[in-house]
């Protein structure tokens, strides 16, 4: 059995008003592993991924990092340890993108030769060249904003990645692109990943494994290949509403 890097154990997440986002959720993540939380708007995921480094606090249950429950984590060297990636990407507008990748490295107080280092290296990774680093994100395409934005999640070689529906905002093509350039990333560094998405194509070609929310509730845990094959009703529903043709083979 792989190792539980994060755990999920009978968490719940509940409104002022009452009304549970989450329910009672129990799941580990693997060392390693792409794990990908499906399911509709409302279902729970992005508030999931919130709570891991405490941008929201548990209601109930708990969430342990490698072992460690996450109120017991200075919440700032929790997110230094996370990298966090999302759709908008959240990079400082007045800011290089050297400067925006160099960020959490400079508060590390690394050294500026290693930094300096790691932006290259970074850059060189996620497909855009060291030219790119003096420009500011309004110069940049989408893509290249959203390969800035995975760089700066991975600034401080952190072993943990969340990732909200980081290339929801792209067209089809470019999405597709980062996508398989993200899978090609994965098997270079070998990060824990929890990715958030609504699509189930992209699930199907990124998920190690695919967890499927819904009114708060984890409702099937399936490998990719389980999933594809899966007879679960609500998962059957997904397949169809995304047709037959997914892109359920196509990491090669």
């Amino acid at each position: 059995m792989a190792t539980a890097t994060v755990e999920f154990r009978d968490v719940t997440y509940q409104l002022q008003d009452g009304r549970k986002v989450l329910a009672g959720l129990n799941l580990e993540v693997h060392s390693g592993e792409i794990l990908v939380l499906l399911g509709r708007s409302g279902s729970g995921k992005t508030t999931a991924l919130k709570l891991v480094n405490r941008l929201l606090e548990v209601s109930g249950g708990k969430i342990l990092v490698e072992e460690r429950e996450v109120r017991e984590w200075d919440p700032i060297r929790l997110r230094r340890h996370i990298g966090y990636a999302i759709q908008e990407v959240g990079l400082f507008p007045h800011y290089t993108v050297e400067r925006n990748i160099a960020l959490v490295p400079e508060i590390e107080n690394w050294p500026k030769e290693r930094v300096r280092a790691r932006v290259e290296e970074l850059l060189a990774l996620v497909d855009l060249g060291n030219s790119i680093g003096e420009q500011y994100p309004h110069e940049l395409s989408g893509g290249q904003r959203q390969r800035v934005g995975v760089a700066r999640a991975l600034a401080a070689d952190p072993p943990i990645l969340l990732m909200d529906e980081p290339f929801g905002a792209l067209d089809p093509l470019t999405r597709l692109e980062l996508q398989r350039e993200f899978l090609a990333l994965q098997r270079r560094l070998a990060k824990t990943v929890i990715f958030v998405t609504h699509d189930v194509r992209e699930a199907l070609l990124l998920g190690t494994r695919i967890a499927l929310l819904e009114g708060g509730e984890l409702v099937a845990l399936d490998t990719r290949e389980q999933f594809h094959r899966s007879s679960h009703p609500l998962v059957a529903s997904y397949l169809t509403a995304f047709g037959n043709s997914l892109a359920f083979d196509s990491r090669g």
